[in-house]
């Protein structure tokens, strides 16, 4: 049923993802499916990187390097084969990267990983919340 499954990670924070990571192998492994591994970058905003543009470039440069080794070694985790593991990096919003990307790969599910919400996001994270209330298709949250 979910053969293209989506599930957005901070590789910053992995521990958010690894039960969802968890779920999403079982998932592709019941159906014959595929992962896509998102990690979202920050955009620098021109203000805080006005007069250092070549260093904003070895900056970027830097993190999406970073992100890409860190993703791999996220894939080690995993008992699937290479070919059906697919990473992306993309750097804007989370949410947005996220939906657009589920829209691009036409994505059954979106899994996310959620840390202990607090009084205001009540029932999730905050960029969880915001992808379930934005996204066009199922999201589950994982905690």
């Amino acid at each position: 049923m979910y053969k293209n499954i989506l599930v957005p990670v901070d590789v910053y924070e992995t521990s958010l993802a690894d039960k969802a990571l968890q779920h999403a192998q079982f998932l592709a492994q019941s159906a014959s499916g595929r992962i896509h591994l998102l990690h979202v970058i920050p955009r620098f905003s021109p203000e805080l990187t006005r007069g250092f543009i070549s260093d904003a470039r070895k900056m970027d440069e830097y993190m999406m390097n970073n992100s890409k080794e860190k993703l791999a070694e996220l894939v080690k985790k995993i008992n699937l084969l290479p070919d059906e593991v697919h990473l992306h990096i993309r750097s804007g919003n989370i949410r947005d990267e996220v939906i657009k990307l589920a829209d691009e790969l036409s994505a059954d599910v979106i899994l996310v990983g959620s840390r202990n919400p607090n009084i205001q996001t009540h029932l999730l994270g905050s960029e969880a919340a915001s992808i379930v209330r934005y996204a066009h298709v199922p999201v589950f949250v994982v905690r």
